[in-house]
């Protein structure tokens, strides 16, 4: 099966479960890619905004794991499955993305009140905010500006009654950045 496949597969497998934030996973997917695409980001980065939270559509674990006190890492696993098809100017950022809230929370003022619960929850089972050293590390590291860009989209992407573009509109997006594509 090629990754398209894969990829639509698994959206349709897991893509209309909630995650705590009044939105499905496709719905966060598709409101996340399209404010990447509004703000004026690169195809890659359009793509990753589309595919950051697949680690949650790859595990057979429940919906409400987080609430059990459990972090799955799907940032990991999504960043490492989708690096066997595509580049680090993908990859990187979906990563990056959970380091990122753990960033913003701990050098912007407000930020983490501006968290939803689901959120909160989940940044504590994450390790809370950095430290001042963990800070440093992150802002040294390749891709860190994307991390960030990316982060604000997956905050913003939580609209319930959005009207965005079809996921196949992403789809044609995340196929250009195919390696060798």
């Amino acid at each position: 099966m090629d990754v398209m496949k894969k990829i639509r597969s698994a959206f349709a497998r897991r893509g209309g479960e909630g995650y705590g934030e009044g939105v499905s996973q496709l719905e966060h997917a598709i409101q996340c890619a399209a404010f990447a695409e509004r703000d004026g980001a690169s195809d890659a980065l359009v793509a990753a905004a589309y595919l950051h939270d697949i680690g949650h559509l790859l595990h057979d674990l429940p919906q409400d794991i987080a609430d059990r006190g459990i972090d799955t890492q799907h940032e990991s696993t999504g960043s490492a499955w989708l690096s066997q098809f595509f580049g680090p100017e993908l990859t990187e950022p979906v990563r990056m993305h959970v380091a990122a809230k753990r960033y913003l929370a701990a050098t912007e003022p407000g930020y983490f009140d501006l968290l939803s619960d689901a959120s909160k929850l989940s940044l504590q089972l994450q390790g809370g905010p950095m430290s001042p050293e963990q800070v440093r590390a992150f802002e040294a590291q390749p891709y860190f500006a994307d991390a960030i860009r990316l982060r604000r989209w997956d905050e913003e992407g939580k609209i319930v009654g959005f009207e965005g573009p079809s996921p196949a509109h992403f789809e044609a997006i995340v196929a250009a950045c195919l390696k060798g594509g």
